[in-house]
């Protein structure tokens, strides 16, 4: 079994590193070992008693990798080794901890569900009899999807481990759209609505009547089952309790995720509290100022129902707010050679996020993609336009497609192959979003925010990131409501209720992950503004960047280390 083959090769490592492997090699070999693919001899998915073994054997896999991992000397390894080796023991962390505190139970929030893109299926085209028949087995493997995920949610509920019964507000209409009583309507027969026109008319018939009957027994059968599974089983047996700190060993489970979500062990939910309510207040200064300067007559809360509510800030058509998004992307893709060294060789398109997923989404997101062949895509929410703000697009779009997200990722995606695999596939929040967060800071001084009002959106952008680190310690750690997490946010941003509403059903089903923007940008700041101030007039904002981005995706105490080293070195060149 190669699994096996590749731990105990690693087990020999100790020994051979004294005879024949120097540091370097003996890393480069730990590495290969991690990222070689393991084989086991069971299916690790195909049923709960595989999965709990997959990652038994995935933790003690990685228990035994990163002890041999902690046997390797810095001393004689260069500064990129030495960032691979405190990553790969940073993911092999994660492994051990995903068995302790069981995570892989916990497979629905209230954005993500396996039911949820099942039907993404049918986003194809049937011009052939081979891609006719593959279409019809995929339908025939759904029963056997639905099985499995069902059972990992009741091993989740035998475990105490089920999300609060308050993030799953109006969830029927998840399954319930699927549930026709029309087989041609349903979004699993869409593929068969178009047939090529060359099929003989016998053949033809004979594919409809055989995808009638698949597509009622594979797909619309299977959403009456989970319907019957959510009302039946999991909503009666969900949390009241909305803090992660309910479950068993929450406490030390939320303080875990802080810990991953922020790439550090320097915060308690305290802190990050406090850091949150320091930031809520200078944000709301700042704020207040615009709406001072603005000459506006009302108060802050009058302010933020102004923008919400006005017509001015609501696009008319899903048009306009594409078209206006596309603006703002073009004008800063020409300021980027002003601030970076190096841009990534992969083009980005803007377009709608996916129908299916829209109405769990707020403004955004981006899409990536490994493929050389394959654009990265800055998805446009344009569901439920009023709740839509157009003064808000400029931050939006610096923070999910440039410089933030696709700037980054694809520059991560694309770094040299003399970078470990793992590396140029990793994505850590604190640094990934921390960058998004900053990169909405950093349109600013490319003047690509032409009135007040769209400044005013890129503070109530960092408002809301702010506001996260009091809600999610809040609710985790200090017993919060849902209503007192609403209030708060509706208090001090812009965003609509709608999303106020989503967002913070995220925070609750998603502990700890919404920390990590706001903690991440601090960091990237307060280092830019350690570097302004030591360099003085040699400070190069183009070789800062290149320092935050070149090594990719890193922890924060290893940005934190880069920019010192970057410092120093500049002091002496001085």
């Amino acid at each position: 079994m190669k699994y096996l083959r590749a731990l105990l090769v690693v087990m020999c490592l100790g020994l051979l590193s004294f005879q024949s492997l120097s540091d370097s090699d003996t890393l480069n070999a730990i590495i290969k070992t991690y990222e070689t693919e393991r084989e086991y001899d069971f299916k690790p998915f195909e049923s709960v008693e595989n999965t709990i073994k997959y990652y038994k054997a995935e933790a003690l896999f990685a228990e035994n990798l990163k002890k041999e991992l902690e046997q390797i000397s810095d001393d004689e390894l260069s500064e990129s080794e030495k960032i691979s080796k405190e990553l790969l023991a940073f993911v092999l962390q994660d492994k051990i901890d995903t068995n302790t505190y069981k995570t892989y139970l916990n497979t629905i929030t209230n954005e993500y569900a396996f039911h949820l893109r099942l039907n993404r299926i049918g986003n194809t085209t049937l011009n052939t009899k081979e891609q006719i028949n593959n279409y019809l087995k995929r339908l025939d493997n759904l029963p056997q999807t639905v099985d499995y995920n069902i059972s990992l949610m009741r091993a989740a509920i035998k475990e105490g481990m089920t999300q609060p019964r308050a993030v799953f507000n109006n969830y029927e209409i998840t399954y319930d759209k699927h549930i026709v009583s029309d087989v041609t309507t349903s979004e699993f027969y869409k593929p068969f609505l178009n047939l090529p026109e060359s099929l003989p008319t016998t053949l033809r018939d004979s594919i409809i009547n055989v995808a009638k009957t698949s597509v009622q027994k594979n797909a619309i059968d299977q959403y009456k089952k989970i319907k019957r599974f959510f009302e039946d089983e999991y909503f009666p047996n969900t949390r009241q309790e909305l803090g992660i700190s309910s479950i068993p060993d929450g406490e030390a489970f939320y303080q875990n995720r802080i810990n991953f979500f922020t790439t550090s062990n320097a915060y308690t939910a305290d802190d990050i509290h406090k850091i949150g309510l320091n930031e809520v207040a200078r944000i709301r200064a700042e704020m207040q100022q615009i709406i001072d300067d603005l000459e506006f007559e009302g108060n802050f809360a009058d302010f933020i129902e102004f923008l919400r509510t006005d017509e001015q800030f609501q696009p008319k058509t899903a048009k306009e707010l594409m078209m206006f998004a596309r603006d703002i992307s073009k004008r800063i893709d020409a300021e980027l050679p002003k601030y970076f060294k190096t841009l990534p060789r992969k083009p980005y398109g803007v377009i709608p996020v996916p129908e299916e997923i829209a109405p769990n989404y707020t403004a955004g997101r981006y899409a990536s993609s490994r493929s050389s062949t394959t654009a990265g895509f800055y998805w446009v929410n344009t569901y439920n336009l009023p709740s839509r703000t157009l003064y808000t697009i400029p931050a939006l779009t610096a923070h999910e497609a440039v410089p933030g997200h696709h700037l980054q990722i694809s520059l991560n995606n694309e770094l040299p192959e003399t970078i470990p695999k793992f590396r140029r596939n990793l994505y850590l929040s604190a640094y990934g979003e921390g960058w998004g967060l900053y990169s909405e800071y950093l349109v600013d001084e490319m003047n690509i925010y032409t009135t007040p009002y769209e400044k005013f959106g890129q503070l109530t952008y960092e408002m809301w990131r702010a506001c996260r680190l009091v809600v999610d310690t809040g609710v985790h750690a200090k017993g919060w409501t849902r209503q007192q997490m609403i209030d708060y946010m509706s208090e001090n941003t812009a965003l609509s209720i709608h999303e106020v509403t989503t967002e913070t059903d995220r925070y609750i089903s998603w502990p700890g992950q919404a920390i990590s923007y706001k903690i991440g940008e601090l960091k990237i700041r307060a280092l830019r503004q350690k570097a302004e101030t030591e360099l003085g007039t040699s400070f190069n904002v183009r070789d800062f960047h290149s320092i935050i981005l070149e090594e990719g995706t890193v922890t924060l105490s290893i940005l934190e280390r880069r920019v010192n080293t970057y410092i120093e070195n500049a002091m002496k060149a001085k």
